[in-house]
């Protein structure tokens, strides 16, 4: 177990030493606040695409199909069982901040972290789960997430969900698959090549944001806290318990779980700023609890590791 929690460490460490290097930036103002802006839509419409198609990039098998459809199933029924303890424990007068605390417990941020977490510490069937748990976050994030941030339903479009570019991904990764087909060298080495991006760019954003957070507020907040909690530690432990219950493959569970425990997503401030909810709040819940991820973690992901054999 030491052996494993010491990789799994090295592993959030080397996350958060290209962190630091965003968190420099910020504090310097060296990237202005448009640069990362930019960066961010980059990420968004550009690299995590590109992540998916190279996660789908392998011969179809029936038994990855079936752990596949198995990651779908856990990403599904964790974020339903999120939504109703966060709707349930997390209350506030003001309702701009009640929203941001609950999006900050159910939605973690599984692209930017966990991807590259998973690649490192599970190889291509790792990044390929991953993708499963992604697909599911996206769906409802643009769905459940963005009605909790605007309270607002006639804002729910089926034609914003399925032009999203990670859903787009997925799809386009998952026609690969399942017909076997391999993009020729010329379109998969630029696919790849950006790809490779998912790690340090998602990184250096987040560690700007925390060079921005306000964290002397987080600490005095009681119900900040309960939001973090639930978010690394309460659901991640319902989930691992759900994924044990119903057997998942072991692969598959380990990389659920990897984007389960991440910190809160950042994409709790993007909704929060553009629709006008407490953007404050939401950056330095992110900020924070991507802070305190580098505790929780390595302990949630070798709990995993260990009883899942």
């Amino acid at each position: 177990m030491l052996t494993n929690f010491l990789t799994v460490g090295q592993q959030v460490i080397i996350l958060f030493f290209l962190i630091g290097v965003g968190f420099i930036c910020g504090r310097t103002k060296f990237l202005a606040d448009s640069a990362v802006t930019g960066i961010t839509d980059f990420v968004l419409y550009v690299v995590t695409p590109c992540v998916m198609i190279q996660s789908f990039q392998r011969t179809f098998e029936v038994s990855l199909a079936g752990a596949f459809l198995q990651s779908l199933i856990f990403a599904t029924v964790v974020t339903v069982i999120s939504y109703f303890i966060a709707r349930f424990t997390l209350r506030d007068n003001d309702k701009r901040r009640e929203s941001v605390y609950r999006f900050a417990a159910i939605f973690s941020n599984c692209g930017f972290m966990a991807l590259p977490l998973e690649s490192a510490l599970l190889g291509a069937d790792g990044m390929f789960f991953g993708a499963a748990f992604l697909a599911v976050f996206n769906i409802f994030g643009w769905t459940l997430g963005l009605q909790m941030m605007t309270h607002n339903r006639q804002l729910l479009s089926i034609k914003k969900l399925i032009t999203n570019p990670g859903i787009l991904g997925v799809f386009c990764g998952l026609l690969l698959f399942f017909t076997s087909t391999t993009l020729p060298e010329l379109i998969a080495a630029p696919v790849d090549y950006l790809a490779a991006l998912n790690t340090p760019l998602p990184m250096v954003v987040i560690g700007y944001h925390l060079s921005h957070a306000n964290l002397r507020a987080i600490l005095c907040d009681a119900r900040a806290w309960l939001s973090m909690a639930e978010r690394l530690i309460i659901i991640p432990l319902v989930g691992l318990a759900f994924g044990l219950l119903i057997g998942m493959n072991t692969t598959a569970l380990c990389a659920c779980m990897i984007a389960l425990c991440t910190p809160t997503a950042a994409m709790c401030t993007m909704f929060s700023v553009i629709y006008g909810q407490d953007s404050e709040l939401s950056v330095g819940l992110v900020s924070f609890s991507t802070v305190l991820s580098i505790l929780t973690m390595p302990l949630i992901i070798v709990l995993t590791q260990t009883l899942s054999g």
